[in-house]
C-alpha cells in the first residue's frame, strides 16, 4: 500500500560565485560552476581543514590564468623556459554527458 503526502526538502536552488557573487544559473535554468576543494590531513600546517569554493565560468578560467602565470614564473629558468601547455588542466573534452573514459 502506498500512502502519499506532501513533504518540505530544502534543495540548492542557486549557487553564486565566491569571487563576483553573480548567479551560476544557465538559460535552461540549471546550474553551471567550478568548485575548487581541499580537505588538508594530518601533517599539514592546516590540518582538518576543509576548503570549498565556487566559482562562475569567467572565474573559473580566470583562476586558471592566473595559476598558469604562476606556473610560467616558477619554472621560468627551467629546462622548459617556462611553457604552460594550453591545456593545462584539461581531462576531458566535448565530454557532453560524463561519459568520457580517462586513461
Amino acid at each position: 500500500m502506498k500512502i502519499t503526502g506532501k513533504i518540505e526538502i530544502e534543495a540548492v536552488t542557486d549557487v553564486l560565485c565566491d569571487v563576483c557573487q553573480l548567479t551560476t544559473t544557465v538559460r535552461n535554468g540549471g546550474l553551471q560552476f567550478a568548485t575548487l576543494q581541499a580537505h588538508w590531513g594530518y601533517g599539514t600546517k592546516h590540518d582538518g581543514e576543509r576548503y570549498e569554493i565556487h566559482l562562475c565560468e569567467g572565474c573559473f578560467f580566470q583562476a586558471v590564468a592566473n595559476i598558469k602565470q604562476e606556473r610560467r614564473s616558477q619554472a621560468l629558468f627551467s629546462d622548459n623556459g617556462g611553457i604552460v601547455e594550453n591545456d593545462f588542466g584539461l581531462v576531458a573534452k566535448d565530454d557532453f554527458f560524463g561519459d568520457t573514459v580517462r586513461s
